[in-house]
């Protein structure tokens, strides 16, 4: 009797420790540990300091984040300064960005965006860089969000991926031994010979996405015809070039995922 209620002490023990250890605010899909994908947004209205209208690409979220939700991951959303951010480049004819618009929890969580602060990078196994012209203003210098990126990428072997202009959220990138996280890969982004230089949105741009790149040593590349769902994957490293690309991008960031 004794050896019988010391076990089930020990058992209920065990039980107890592996509960405490557990995080449940990690999903599983299909039993396992599937952790989190990180949504990097924007918070700027403008380009720049102009009284230029800017925003984040509607459909380059919408259409990874319905990827990503149909093989089963959560989602959180993080900008610069957290809350509400301007969404934009809308077209109510495609069917997919029209079911989010009426979706309320998804409308929700773009209207209370967390603050960097709020974010621990242990709980994502992935980051995506949403795009629009919002993306070239306030995430590329934040050093929390790049602090948080670096730490899922580096001490957990996640995954970084980016869409169109979401990509000048990793040039200023930099591993633990101080180089540029791009540097000797193949990266994607929106090329120069789509931006229309001389316009006054273009001007506000603090940087070339396609001439940074190359600056800091990456590999860029592009499909010159564009809108056909160009991308790129070096590893861990998943970039595509346009809204054309965000359902792909997406897929590629599942398909290595599964294989990690």
């Amino acid at each position: 009797m004794k050896k019988t209620i010391h076990f089930l002490f020990l058992f209920a023990s065990f039980l107890l420790t592996y509960a405490q250890g557990v995080d449940k605010s990690i999903p599983t899909v299909n039993g396992q540990n599937s952790g989190r994908i990180l949504f990097i947004v924007s918070n700027a209205h403008f380009y720049g300091d102009s009284e230029q209208n800017t925003s984040n690409h509607f459909s380059e979220i919408v259409h990874a984040y319905d990827v990503f939700d149909k093989a089963g991951y959560k989602m959180d959303f993080v900008s610069p300064e957290g809350g509400a951010i301007p969404i934009g480049y809308i077209n109510t004819s495609d069917s997919l960005q029209k079911q989010y618009l009426y979706d309320n929890d998804f409308m929700d969580a773009l209207e209370h965006t967390h603050k960097p602060a709020k974010i621990k990078a242990s709980n994502y196994v992935a980051v995506y860089y949403g795009g629009g012209g919002a993306a070239m203003f306030g995430v590329p210098e934040n050093k929390d969000i790049q602090r948080i990126v670096m730490q899922m990428y580096e001490n957990h072997k996640g995954i970084i991926a980016t869409i169109c202009h979401g990509t000048a959220g990793i040039v200023n990138l930099k591993t633990k031994d101080g180089t540029y996280l791009v540097s000797g890969k193949k990266v994607n982004g929106f090329p120069d010979a789509f931006e229309n230089m001389e316009a006054d949105y273009y001007k506000t741009f603090p940087f070339s996405i396609q001439q940074l790149i190359t600056k800091r040593g990456g590999d860029f590349q592009f499909s010159p015809k564009g809108w056909d769902g160009f991308m790129v994957a070096d590893d861990r490293l998943i970039t595509g070039q346009d809204p054309s690309a965000a359902a792909s991008v997406a897929k590629k960031v599942v398909d290595v995922l599964q294989r990690l």
